[in-house]
């Protein structure tokens, strides 16, 4: 073997001698040991935990801070098919004016409910009247209601404050003490099930608006609505 011919031999050695060592080192300088939990942390949100989704808020944890002016607007989803000025006509649905506190499924002018909402019982109260926006169909079932509910608890806080300065004006329930689950005892409001609130989402409104109901935004109509043309009955 000639010297050329060792030289180049002896700088291919010599390169990979270095590649190793610096192998060798930068493993020792980034070598870090494997995290207990893979992942990274995302700030401000918290881990879950073996119960499973997190429990609903009480509606009267809502009311204290809820908006009746975006309840109206939220409201305007239901123009279609209800009124809720003072003497307004019933329409597709009854009108609404002083609604919080009155007997469920009677008066409202001979509007015809359907037997299902009638058997429900009682009045109208934030809880029921919560319940029911949750889910028409869980709340009473056999209702003609088509609405399939309001997923967004606030949004049914700020729609239940709006209603409720619409002829009614019951002083808001006290908010819960912190920590203090909710546990309704009234079948109708129990029924409506965490997986029920977890699936509701609104369906487009193609109603006519009642007559004497507020009038609807074209923003408004393009968002979903509040009942798609439900029968005559609720």
């Amino acid at each position: 073997m000639d010297d050329r011919t060792n030289t180049i031999f002896g700088w291919a050695l010599a390169a990979a001698g270095t590649a190793l060592g610096l192998s060798i080192a930068g493993g020792m300088l980034f070598h870090g040991e494997r995290p207990e939990k893979p992942g990274y942390a995302i700030e401000g949100v918290e881990e879950a935990g073996g119960g499973g989704g997190a429990a609903e808020v009480p509606i009267a944890s809502l009311l204290g801070s809820a908006d009746p002016a975006k309840g109206a607007e939220v409201f305007k989803k239901c123009a279609a098919c209800h009124t809720i000025n003072q003497g307004g006509a019933n329409g597709i649905g009854p009108n609404l004016y002083g609604t919080l506190g009155e007997p469920i499924g009677q008066g409202k002018g001979g509007f015809a409910f359907s037997d299902a909402l009638k058997s429900v019982g009682g009045n109208w109260d934030f809880d029921k009247m919560n319940a029911w926006l949750t889910s028409p169909r869980k709340f009473a079932n056999g209702t003609k209601m088509t609405f399939a509910g309001l997923g967004n608890p606030q949004d049914r806080a700020n729609v239940i404050a709006y209603l409720n300065q619409q002829g009614s004006n019951l002083p808001l329930p006290a908010a819960p003490a912190a920590g203090a689950a909710a546990a309704p005892t009234d079948p109708a409001v129990a029924n409506v099930t965490e997986a029920t609130k977890g699936d509701t989402a609104d369906l487009a409104n193609t109603g006519t608006p009642a007559s004497g109901a507020p009038s609807v935004d074209p923003a408004a109509q393009k968002d979903k609505a509040l009942g798609a043309t439900p029968p005559a009955k609720q």
